[in-house]
């Protein structure tokens, strides 16, 4: 990409440091800069108009030009631009978001407690989970467990338990106490010729062992997302949370489902926890929450979780934690109205449809040379590239390959993201079976166009 002097982009390489981004690279190839979006596409300042088969982060449920979320974000904006939540203070948005969270949860659960991020939000369980244990009088049950490949966020905490490399390497990270299980990725990870019961059966074996070892008494918790996202996309095999939340309620160990990318509908159902029957102690989420259009978060935890917190709320006289911006009330009033474009347009229903279309055009790739794995459910699906099907390997350095498909991907007008040598896509859930179509037309040619570039090479 040549950068014009005095460009935007040329403005981005001098002036913004980027997330998740190779610094150094980004001064030879700069941004893409997106201007607008409408549905589920976006425009950069070219004019050039792309799928956004990520839906931004994995979030813009709605579409990216929602009049009603934007009408709902003037009129609060308007009638009471901030207020907060800290010492017995409220606001009307803020509390009927709580109430609507609350009620809509597949399991009971209790209170609301709002933040900014995902991150924010599963740091904040973190420390009610600890808080917790003083309170009840147990200080060693303070350590946590995780998995591998899993995301949980970048904040010193929740990037401990996140499960990447790349989210730990330079950072020290991870932090103590965080104890890590093996991933349920079945294709992957599994021994020749075991089943998924099977395997779900080990991994279950696994988490115990890891549990004893560790002394039961010094477990508080396990997080874990219905569906892996930023691993990869992995989709838990049959019987996998049956297992894992019988060895969990054996050993009296709280368990937090990270619905930050499943819940709203994406996996097919409101929560991801719905289609795989697990009932939480705490949930977290986010994106989706408000489409992304404002920043919010919030967990959700039921009595065994907050009795001996509020009790020990009044001993020490306060609960002390908190953000500025926990519970905004133009982001809640923007989250109120997300969701109820979601129930109201019936978008978890149609996330069904779509994404079974999606998938069974995935699917129906399998047969190329680049294709190892597809895999998916409801509206989000993963395809997991190779060179060589039956080591299950691509090119020399991992992510190499998914690097080139999605680059021609972004050629041919969609944005999406490879993690690894995995393709991942999650577009919004106002894509119509049409715009299914079209993306899996481009991603068809995207495997075609890489595996020449090889032939070539």
């Amino acid at each position: 990409m040549t950068v014009a002097p005095n460009s935007v982009e040329a403005r981005d390489i001098a002036y913004h440091f980027h997330a998740y981004t190779n610094a150094k690279r980004h001064r030879e190839v700069g941004p893409l800069v997106i201007d607008r979006g409408e549905g589920i596409h976006v425009y950069d300042v070219a004019g050039n108009r792309y799928i956004e088969a990520m839906a931004g982060l994995w979030s813009v449920a709605v579409g990216f030009n929602e009049k009603r979320l934007m009408d709902a974000a003037t009129r609060q904006m308007q009638r009471l631009p901030f207020y907060h939540n800290f010492t017995h203070k409220s606001h009307g948005p803020l509390i009927d978001l709580a109430e609507k969270l609350v009620t809509m949860m597949p399991v009971p659960m209790s209170k609301a407690f709002f933040t900014n991020s995902g991150s924010e939000a599963n740091d904040t369980a973190m420390k009610m989970i600890w808080y917790r244990a003083n309170a009840m009088g147990e200080p060693q049950r303070k350590k946590i467990i995780s998995r591998e490949r899993a995301y949980h966020g970048v904040t010193i905490a929740s990037g401990s338990l996140t499960g990447l490399p790349a989210n730990h390497r330079s950072f020290d990270l991870p932090i103590a106490g965080i104890l890590r299980t093996g991933s349920p990725h079945h294709w992957r990870d599994a021994l020749p010729g075991e089943s998924e019961e099977a395997f779900a059966t080990r991994r279950a074996e696994e988490l115990e062992e890891l549990i004893l070892a560790e002394g039961p008494e010094t477990i508080a918790a396990f997080f874990g997302e219905p569906v892996m996202g930023a691993g990869g996309v992995v989709v838990p095999p049959a019987t996998y949370w049956e297992k894992i939340q019988a060895v969990l309620r054996k050993y009296d160990i709280l368990l937090v489902a990270d619905e930050v990318i499943c819940g709203f509908g994406r996996t097919g159902a409101m929560f991801g926890c719905e289609t795989y029957g697990i009932r939480p102690d705490i949930m977290v989420m986010s994106k989706a929450l408000s489409s992304s259009y404002l920043p919010i978060s919030a967990l959700v935890a039921n009595d065994r979780v907050l009795d001996p917190i509020v009790e020990e709320t009044d001993r020490i006289g306060t609960f002390g934690h908190g953000f500025t911006a926990g519970g905004h009330p133009v982001a809640a009033a923007v989250a109120l109205e997300s969701i109820r474009v979601i129930e109201e347009d019936g978008l978890v229903g149609r996330a069904a449809r779509s994404g079974a279309r999606l998938l069974a055009g995935l699917r129906a790739m399998s047969g190329h040379r680049l294709v190892g794995e597809v895999r998916g459910v409801g509206l989000i699906a993963a395809v997991e590239l190779v060179t060589d099907k039956e080591a299950k390997t691509g090119l020399g350095q991992p992510g190499q390959l998914g690097g080139l498909v999605a680059g021609h991907l972004q050629q041919l007008g969609v944005i999406t993201r490879n993690m690894g040598d995995s393709i991942a896509f999650c577009p919004p859930l106002v894509i119509s079976e049409n715009e299914v179509d079209e993306l899996l037309g481009a991603f068809g040619k995207a495997l075609d166009r890489t595996e020449a570039d090889l032939s070539a090479a």
